[in-house]
């Protein structure tokens, strides 16, 4: 996925001169996980620089650049980080194609690192992701695979709207779950291979990544590979829905695919309460209540700070997943 994302940023730097990179460390030192690693020296420092250690600063100048005809993609070092630039972001960027009439737009991309799996504490963990979903205005990614990730964040740069553009850590070299030891790699994964040219992913459209006809299970980020693992340790036939894009999501494919099942199981690596799979289960539940055949079911992170030494009991598991798979088929 490292290669992926800076893949995406090479052709789009390539392809639009207003395209402007920038945030901290992105620049000589190619960002804290690489995923600039050479941009500046093939892009030049006017296009590819670092800022000074101000997310708040960050964003203000992305604001500026963007009403003024630039395409900025900001890097927030850690998605915990971004809060900061809450305050533009939400009340400013988010605002100002209504509260213009239109007359102005705002096409920032901002990405950053979420999620845990890193051993990085409570401050380098947390995936933020529910409380950016509340913002009308703004748009909200959230990528898997290298494939998607490079397709989404093309699709995201192209938007004339502001996105937040979430990129799970625990997958920028493979996806891994479970054991912190067992780090499989993309090896084999059928979305290993990425295109070098340009494409994008269509924002709003989610993913089906396993069909089967015993469950529905909704994921993101890393969540998808490990509820990909809890789903085959179940032994059942279950629909994978991978969202891809949570603002605007894919109403249609998840729909149907509960109206086929009957059964839902939503996992998300962000606490329990508030998080995006309460919005998902309401809907779902507005939407297919005379189809559903068991409760739908949420698989979250605890409502609590994001532990360093037990992260991996934090976090969902496969077995807690296919647990819960299980349970839909007992009511």
């Amino acid at each position: 996925m490292v290669q992926s994302v800076n893949s995406a940023l090479s052709n789009m730097l390539e392809k639009d001169e207003n395209i402007i990179l920038f945030g901290e460390d992105i620049g000589y030192f190619g960002g804290v996980f690489r995923t600039s690693d050479g941009l500046q020296k093939k892009f030049g420092k006017h296009r590819v620089f670092d800022s000074p250690l101000s997310e708040g600063g960050i964003a203000a100048t992305a604001f500026g650049m963007g009403i003024n005809g630039l395409r900025p993609v900001v890097e927030i070092q850690f998605a915990d980080y971004i809060f900061p630039a809450y305050d533009q972001i939400v009340n400013e960027i988010a605002k100002v194609r209504h509260r213009s009439g239109g007359e102005f737009w705002c096409p920032v991309t901002f990405r950053t690192p979420a999620g845990g799996g890193i051993r990085g504490g409570h401050h380098h963990s947390q995936s933020p992701e529910s409380q950016f979903t509340h913002t009308p205005g703004l748009k909200v990614v959230y990528c898997s695979t290298p494939y998607n990730s490079k397709g989404l964040l093309i699709s995201a740069i192209e938007s004339n709207d502001p996105v937040i553009f979430f990129e799970p850590k625990r997958c920028y070299r493979g996806p891994f779950y479970g054991d912190p030891h067992n780090v499989p790699t993309w090896k084999n994964h059928p979305e290993s291979e990425v295109p070098e040219s340009h494409y994008k992913i269509p924002l709003g459209q989610a993913r089906v990544a396993m069909e089967g006809n015993d469950c529905t299970v909704i994921a993101w980020g890393t969540m998808v590979h490990v509820a990909e693992q809890a789903i085959k340790d179940s032994g059942l036939s279950c629909d994978l829905i991978d969202l891809q894009t949570l603002i605007p999501w894919d109403k249609e494919t998840i729909i149907n695919s509960v109206k086929k099942t009957g059964r839902c199981v939503i996992v998300h690596e962000a606490p329990k309460t508030s998080g995006f799979g309460s919005e998902l289960a309401a809907s779902i539940q507005e939407r297919c209540f005379y189809s559903l055949e068991s409760p739908i079911i949420r698989v979250a992170g605890w409502d609590t700070p994001f532990p360093h030494t037990t992260e991996w009991d934090y976090m969902p598991s496969p077995p807690r997943i296919a647990a819960a798979i299980k349970k839909t088929q007992e009511e």
